[in-house]
């Protein structure tokens, strides 16, 4: 079993004993920390080995059928980096098995965490993880820069660390290349609570003896910021005395996050609202949680179906997460059906064109912007897609235009002539390399409705927030494969095609 690093009080012995108990009774097998380390190495090189594998698809194929929503990667990003500030064992079940998890877990380790790590489900190493977490008592908060700036979400340790240990180094965060993203809201809302916040070379340090509540307000250029908002959302818990957090993102993401914290003792009031009230708390105990759905990948799923002109229920999903999707699609022209846990879209006629604008929650998420642009591009007649939270994030239209589509970008919108994709009568596969994360699922939406074989290269973006998409997709009736592809010559199709039955 694990045990708090560098000893524990009574209490605090008690909060242990209890969610051991409670742990052991649940798990049928642990990972010692020594394994787990191991584990982690493994998933690193994974990930870099995905850089020379492919998605081939062959596509024109109509899905059918129901898929599961695996748990919510950005809800668990979150919840990872929040729990640091625990001071008994957690319990995360349902953590979906993708590349920003794995990073997020690296940084953990190399903070002095002790994870354990457990493969659920019938689907094995398909299926998610349920993880349990011991973090130290003691720590400096500095954070591998190296990890950090493989994504965004690493930023958000920045206010768990200052808050439970009185300081946080952390590099400026990376992640995809969509378009600026700015910090400068966070470190605001740190410095407010009392954080003597440093910038150097790359580098934030913040410090603090003891934070104190303050009124703070977050509202962008853009709207509101989701990862700010946690980050002082989560330092805010043990701070002294009340905060007032104005301007607050509404993200289903921000509302788990602050479910999360009140459930280790944390007392936030107005989560969903754009007005949070924090009581802060002496500290943290342990818990067990499950993260929301992922929102994302259910949506991708449901455009899939759509794009193939089929019928797909994806189960397991928060349907009211899902709103502005659903109202998208069906002034698309889509069939949608609203279930408790469920969503259905069918494509029965042939889709129209449309106009979205992504903005923030309950608007359509920034995320959906590429894979509905993929869409669009079957549709009849003119759509036009605007995104107000990145208004650059259009690297994905090269690729397309590449497939066929015909879309321009125009300021901060695509805008796309739909009536199909290019045909491939030759037989010639089309590569085309992935950018970014949902740019990626752009490329692979488009390899499903185009006639013909495509290749999406540069997946390592893909695995980053989709658990096993191929599998899923695969399981609808795509005709999709994950293959190697020498790295020396990503643009050479390896001979797939030919030894599959037609």
């Amino acid at each position: 079993m694990l045990t708090a690093a560098g000893g524990a009080s009574g209490c605090d012995q008690e909060i242990l004993a209890i969610a051991h108990a409670s742990v052991a009774s649940r798990l049928r097998l642990w990972r010692p920390p020594n394994a787990v380390l191991a584990g982690m190495q493994r998933m690193v090189l994974s990930q870099m080995a995905a850089t020379t594998q492919a998605l081939e698809i062959r596509g024109s194929r109509r899905l059918t059928g129901t898929v599961a929503a695996s748990g919510g990667k950005n809800a668990a990003l979150a919840i990872l980096a929040t729990s640091i500030m625990a001071q008994g064992p957690v319990v995360l079940e349902g953590v979906p098995q993708v590349g920003d998890v794995h990073t997020m877990l690296g940084l953990l380790q190399r903070l002095g965490s002790q994870i354990a790590v457990h493969r659920c489900g019938s689907d094995g190493d398909l299926g998610p993880y349920w993880l349990h977490l011991q973090h130290p008592t003691d720590g400096d908060g500095q954070v591998d820069a190296d990890l950090v700036r493989q994504m965004r979400a690493g930023f958000c340790l920045l206010g768990p660390l200052v808050a439970r240990y009185g300081r946080a180094c952390i590099a400026m965060p990376g992640g995809c290349r969509i378009g600026p993203r700015p910090v400068e809201l966070h470190l605001a809302g740190l410095s407010a609570l009392g954080a003597k916040v440093e910038y150097h070379s790359g580098f934030i340090t913040a410090t603090a003896s003891k934070l104190r509540g303050a009124v703070i307000d977050l509202t962008g250029p853009c709207g509101s910021t989701v990862t700010g908002t946690i980050n002082v959302m989560a330092a805010a818990t043990l701070a002294t005395g009340r905060t007032i957090i104005r301007g607050a993102a509404l993200e289903p993401e921000v509302v788990d996050a602050a479910r999360f914290l009140n459930s280790l003792g944390a007392d936030i009031r107005g989560a969903g609202s754009s007005t949070l009230e924090i009581h802060g708390v002496d500290c943290l105990g342990g818990g067990s949680y499950r993260a929301i759905p992922d929102r994302v990948e259910a949506a991708t799923l449901l455009i899939a179906g759509a794009i193939t002109a089929g019928e797909v229920t994806v189960t397991g999903v928060t349907p009211r997460h899902l709103d502005a999707v659903c109202r998208t699609l069906r002034e698309a022209g889509a069939e949608v059906e609203l279930g408790l846990d469920r969503v259905t879209v069918a494509v029965p006629r042939p889709l129209n064109g449309f106009r979205v604008t992504a903005e923030p929650y309950p608007g359509l998420p920034t995320d959906l912007q590429a894979p509905l642009t993929a869409l669009a591009a079957v549709a009849q007649g003119r759509s036009v897609l605007r995104d107000r939270v990145f208004p650059h994030r259009f690297a994905h239209l090269t690729g397309l235009r590449q497939l066929g589509a015909r879309v321009a970008r125009h300021g901060d919108a695509a805008v796309v002539d739909g009536g199909g994709y290019a045909l491939d009568r030759q037989g010639v596969t089309q590569t085309v390399a992935a950018t970014d994360l949902r740019g990626a699922a752009a490329l692979v939406l488009a390899g499903l409705a185009r006639t013909g074989f495509t290749q999406v290269c540069d997946i390592a973006h893909l695995d980053r927030g989709y658990q096993h998409l191929e599998a899923k997709l695969a399981s609808l009736g795509a005709d999709i494969a994950r293959v190697a592809v020498a790295a020396d010559d990503t643009a050479r199709l390896m001979p797939l095609w030919a030894a599959r039955s037609a």
